[in-house]
C-alpha cells in the first residue's frame, strides 16, 4: 500500500472538523444543558446558545487535522500485517491513537466497517455522501450507547468545588445519578446528544472524505 496523502489528511481534517463545529454548536450546547444537575431552564435554557462559537471554530481545524493524519498514518502503519478479521481492531488502534476516548473507538471501527459493507454490496469503493451515511449511523450509535460517560463528564465539569462529583470519579458520579435518578438519569440528552452527532458525523466524515478525495485529485493531476 502506498502513503496515503498525509497533507491532504491534514486539510481535510481541519475542513471537516470546523464545518462540523459551526452547524452543530447549539445543539451541544443545548445537549449540555439538558444533562445539568440544576436543570434544563436555570442552566440557561435558549438563551445564548451560541456564546463561545469562534473559539470552537478556531481551535477545531488544528484538533480535527491532528486526529485524522494520526488516523490516516496508524492505518497506514498497520495496513501490512493486518488481516480481514484484524480489521475493526486496526481501525480501533488508529482512532485511540487520534484521540483516546471511547466515542472514537466505537464510532471509526463502525464507521469502517459499514463503508466496507457498502463497498462490497455495490462492488467499488463508496461515493463520499456514502461514507457521509455511514458516518451518520456510526455517529448515532456511539453517541448511544456513550451517553451515560457524557452525562458522567458534564456533572464533573459543572460540579461545585470541593464536592464529591469534582473530584472527577466516573464510577462514582455514575453511581449516583443512577441512585438518585435511574436509567433516565444515566441517559439524560440521548437523543438530542444522538441527532447532534448522527448529523456530526454525516457532516464531518462525509466533508473529510470529500475534501480528502478532491485534494489527492487535484494532486494527481499536478504536473
Amino acid at each position: 500500500m502506498d502513503p496515503p496523502g498525509f497533507t491532504a489528511s491534514l486539510v481535510a481534517g481541519g475542513v471537516a472538523g470546523v464545518s462540523v463545529d459551526l452547524i452543530l454548536f447549539p445543539l451541544d450546547t443545548i445537549k449540555t444543558r439538558l444533562q445539568s444537575p440544576q436543570g434544563f431552564n436555570k442552566a440557561g435554557g435558549f438563551r445564548g446558545i451560541y456564546a463561545g462559537i469562534p473559539s470552537a471554530a478556531i481551535g477545531s481545524f488544528p484538533n480535527a487535522s491532528a486526529f485524522f493524519i494520526t488516523y490516516e498514518y496508524v492505518k497506514w502503519f498497520l495496513h501490512a500485517d493486518s488481516s480481514s478479521y484484524l480489521m475493526p481492531v486496526k481501525h480501533m488502534l488508529a482512532a485511540s491513537a487520534g484521540e483516546v476516548i471511547p466515542f472514537s473507538l466505537v464510532q471509526f471501527p463502525l464507521w469502517e466497517s459499514l463503508k466496507a459493507l457498502w463497498s462490497w454490496r455495490q462492488d467499488r469503493m463508496v461515493d463520499s455522501w456514502q461514507s457521509a451515511v455511514c458516518g451518520a449511523f456510526a455517529g448515532g450509535f456511539a453517541a448511544m450507547v456513550t451517553t451515560p460517560l457524557d452525562v458522567a463528564k458534564t456533572r464533573i465539569m459543572l460540579a461545585k468545588a470541593g464536592s464529591s462529583t469534582a473530584s472527577g470519579n466516573v464510577l462514582s458520579v455514575l453511581h449516583e445519578v443512577w441512585r438518585i435518578q435511574g436509567l433516565s438519569g444515566l441517559f439524560a440528552g440521548v437523543f438530542p446528544r444522538m441527532a447532534a452527532i448522527s448529523l456530526g458525523g454525516f457532516i464531518f466524515l462525509g466533508a473529510y472524505d470529500q475534501t480528502r478525495s478532491l485534494l489527492l485529485k487535484l494532486g494527481k493531476e499536478s504536473p
